[in-house]
């Protein structure tokens, strides 16, 4: 019976757990030494054994670990990620800068242990080649005898004729396999001894290979968990920085600045929805729990009309194609985009799907929850090459979004702000592996994105984000942030909520998802991605019922772009009854 395949755990999760509990990525041969010294294992990571253990409990740890394979690699049908580790090599403070500047301090520490593992790496190369020239000598001597004493003879010749005090050069055959003692010369072994020989080098060597590729898959993992980096046009720090409003000042922004109070209530998305009947949120908890809600009558609609809406004025744009992509992916197409299982405080984000025991043990790869749809969207070209003719290819799909970690309970999450199921217009697209052309698809989303909020009679602000709030995938990202009264009222963020965001990523995307470009020439490059939200619906349709709503009337006022979609009417008003029988 096959073994059971481990499921999908995310890098960051991996690499940072100790040594001493998660399994090795480097099996030794006894037959070779340790990959690291005591100068060089403190900069890679801690030791593979506590110091509580004895040599002999060291050395069955280590048998143990020899024993075992790796655990939790990629699945042999995922794509092999191809990542720059030169340019991390090259620039290892620059990218340990970045990730403090992102606050990710543990990848902070990545950089310098890639150029370590590196260090060890060359040092395996060097004792193969070393390995490999003795081999060759040895099987040389076992063919023809003649040719060792030919070739030992010009060399003595030489060496003769060499200044004295040089030092002298040993000839291939008098090499000695590592850990082996003094070398011996091949010409006085007998023929069993150079089989003998033969056999240990190979041994030897086979074991230098596996060590390189396991030094080189763990560099591989360190780079891959390392973020992206920042665009010049971030700022650094924690403050975004505001680049233009939309719509003018809502009447509360008014009030505040002229330090004046009116007799007008602002409710909540929560209340006004309650008192419609078109928000149940404790039915919703009953049925699935906190995070979850029921939109009804009105409500309903409004979200399908929020939806057609956002299609509508993207698929009206030159160049969009309008794509249903699924809601399940596989787990590593999720982490190849930059979303890990845990964040960097360890929450669950994704939801994995449960596997069946006979799934794990044929290997098959584990399935998860798209948090979003760019995430199936960038899997549509994975493992293959766009022509350039085709880009920027630029897609736009409206599916449903699961959010594991939907924030703590409390008044900055409560009702729609927050959820685990919403659904949301996501935009996508490949370009050249150029900023200008990434840059005119980012510009393009950010003015769709305002276009349909100004059109909502929603008043926003538009904010360049800074490095710490950047995803791992992102070198750059602008949110649009509306007004919510009710957030105002509670002195949240001065009122201020996000609800849409546009990124651009570089190459982050397609070198692990091995999606290529051929250009002209045929050569092959990684096009860039850009990603942006045209609308998400729950806090979208939140803003409305607040900043819509008309306490005197007890009903809200429906925007004049959704009409068409809402049968034409103009008000949401209260019934008779709220919740159907």
């Amino acid at each position: 019976m096959k073994a059971t395949r481990p499921l999908f755990t995310c890098l960051q999760c991996r690499l940072a757990r100790p040594r001493a509990t998660r399994p090795s990525l480097f099996p030794r041969s006894p037959a070779i030494r340790s990959y690291s010294d005591s100068n060089s294992s403190s900069n890679i990571n801690s030791s593979s054994s506590p110091s509580s253990l004895d040599d002999a409990a060291q050395q069955q740890q280590q048998e143990s670990q020899r024993k075992q394979p790796r655990q939790n690699q990629r699945p042999t049908v995922a794509p092999r990620p191809n990542i720059d580790l030169r340019h991390i090599r090259q620039n290892p403070d620059l990218h340990e800068q970045n990730c403090l500047e992102r606050n990710y301090k543990l990848q902070s520490t990545y950089p310098a242990r890639i150029n370590a593992l590196f260090a060890q790496w060359q040092g395996r190369q060097r004792e193969g080649r070393s390995l490999r020239e003795r081999g060759n000598a040895v099987r040389r001597q076992i063919a023809n005898p003649a040719t060792i004493q030919h070739e030992d003879e010009a060399e003595d010749a030489a060496a003769a004729a060499a200044a004295r005090d040089a030092e002298p050069q040993r000839s291939d055959h008098t090499h000695a396999p590592l850990g082996q003692g003094p070398p011996r010369d091949v010409r006085t072994m007998t023929r069993d001894e150079l089989l003998g020989e033969a056999r240990l080098l190979k041994e030897a060597l086979s074991a230098i290979e596996a060590d390189e590729a396991n030094l080189t898959a763990e560099m591989t993992d360190l780079a891959l968990a390392i973020p992206n980096l920042t665009s010049d046009d971030t700022p650094r720090g924690d403050t975004p920085r505001v680049l233009s409003y939309i719509n003018e000042p809502h009447p509360f922004e008014n009030e505040k600045a002229a330090g004046a109070s009116s007799d007008r209530v602002w409710r909540s998305h929560v209340h006004i929805g309650s008192e419609l009947g078109i928000l149940d949120f404790a039915a919703a908890a009953t049925s699935s729990g906190w995070g979850w809600y029921y939109l009804l009558d009105e409500g309903a609609q409004l979200e399908q009309a929020l939806v057609a809406y956002a299609l509508a004025s993207i698929t009206r744009i030159p160049g969009w194609r309008q794509v249903a992509p699924p809601s399940v992916v596989y787990s590593y197409v999720s982490a190849a985009c930059g979303f890990q299982p845990r964040d960097q405080n360890g929450e669950t984000q994704v939801y994995a799907l449960a596997q069946s025991a006979a799934d794990a043990a044929r290997g098959k790869p584990e399935l998860s929850l798209a948090g979003t749809a760019e995430i199936p969207l960038a899997g549509m070209r994975i493992d293959s090459v766009l022509e350039a003719a085709e880009l920027p290819s630029k897609l736009v799909g409206a599916s449903r979004c699961y959010r594991a970690e939907a924030g703590a309970r409390g008044a900055e999450t409560k009702g729609l702000y927050r959820v685990h199921e919403f659904t949301k217009v996501e935009l996508f697209a490949w370009t050249e592996p150029d900023a200008e052309a990434a840059l005119d698809v980012f510009d393009e989303m950010v003015d769709a994105q305002t276009e349909i909020l100004s059109s909502l009679g929603l008043r926003c602000r538009v904010l360049e984000m800074p490095s710490a709030d950047l995803g791992a995938s992102a070198s750059r990202k602008v949110d649009i942030e509306a007004f919510f009264p009710s957030r105002a009222a509670q002195g949240l963020n001065g009122g201020w909520g996000e609800v849409t965001s546009a990124s651009v990523c570089g190459d982050y995307q397609t070198r692990r998802l091995a999606t290529r470009v051929r250009r002209p020439g045929g050569k092959e490059a990684y096009p860039w991605t850009v990603n942006g939200t045209a609308l998400a619906v729950p806090r979208v349709l939140a803003a409305v019922l607040e900043n819509g709503w008309d306490e005197a009337q007890m009903a809200v006022t429906i925007p004049e772009c959704l009409r068409p979609w809402m049968d034409g009417k103009e008000r949401i008003e209260m019934k008779q009854h709220r919740r159907p029988s």
